[in-house]
């Protein structure tokens, strides 16, 4: 078929595809395409997931704040309509798991044509809510042991989850938060904002990995909490021994020096 293209402040990313196989404009325009790399999701023009790498993605955003809580038994995802982080939640064998996905489209054209949640959707210990995640937050009487940010870059449809407010809830009914900040490289505003903002909790700490899929390939999660955030390889790789959960790309080695920062990310929080 040809080229899809995404730029991000002058820099992008390439991929050939074969053939278009879904497209519809709703709250968000969604378009599926099938590439040699598997299915890619696109919404507003923005790539979310490629089959081939989308664990370097899900696996970080998840694992990082599973593996940081002793035991986590009730998870909000607030986003994440293709399925990915519900699946990797899952593993941890939680006792429910709730997703709150704004945009039912997401969900229906994800399970239809791409399939990346395994069965997750079906899972007896899954709920799935169709509203706004900042409302839901803001009604809710309930309390998670984590909750999980699965959201896109702002725009109209998510651009209360970057904000101030949102934060400072969350930080009332969870014991960790985890987001993905976009790309320090080409979205330093965009970073240095949802840090800012999630100055709700405690203590709130930067993390770094490669995304292939994403112009530039450095992502950015923030993972939040009213303790302290543990960073010890010897608790961390006792947890993941423990569960004996299988990845494609987290380890517990990855997960500690993820949080190792580059000078200029440390400048561009300070």
């Amino acid at each position: 078929m040809g080229w899809f293209y995404e730029v991000i402040n002058n820099l992008g990313i390439t991929v050939k595809v074969k053939q278009k196989v879904f497209d519809y404009t709703g709250m968000q325009r969604i378009e599926i395409f099938d590439t040699e790399l598997g299915k890619m999701l696109v919404l507003d023009g923005k790539i979310q997931l490629i089959e081939s790498f989308e664990h370097f993605y899900h696996e970080m955003l998840v694992h990082v704040p599973m593996f940081s809580h002793p035991e986590p038994k009730n998870i909000l995802i607030i986003g994440g309509g293709d399925g990915g982080a519900a699946r990797e939640v899952l593993k941890h064998n939680p006792e429910s798991v709730t997703m709150v996905e704004i945009d039912e489209d997401v969900v229906k054209a994800s399970r239809e044509y791409i399939g990346v949640d395994a069965s997750a959707f079906n899972d007896s210990r899954f709920s799935l809510l169709f509203e706004d995640g900042v409302e839901y937050v803001k009604k809710t009487d309930e309390k998670f042991d984590i909750i999980i940010v699965d959201g896109t870059d702002p725009t109209p449809v998510s651009e209360s989850l970057f904000s101030h407010e949102f934060y400072s809830k969350c930080s009332e009914i969870t014991e960790y938060f985890v987001i993905q900040s976009q790309s320090p490289l080409l979205q330093p505003e965009d970073f240095k904002r949802v840090y800012s903002n999630l100055e709700t909790f405690a203590f709130r700490e930067v993390y770094l990995s490669f995304a292939p899929m994403y112009p530039g390939g450095l992502w950015s999660y923030i993972l939040a909490s009213n303790s302290e955030i543990i960073r010890r390889f010897d608790i961390i790789n006792q947890r993941f021994n423990r569960k004996k959960i299988e990845t494609r790309h987290y380890t517990p080695e990855l997960h500690i020096a993820s949080f190792t920062l580059p000078k200029w990310v440390k400048d561009l929080l300070h």
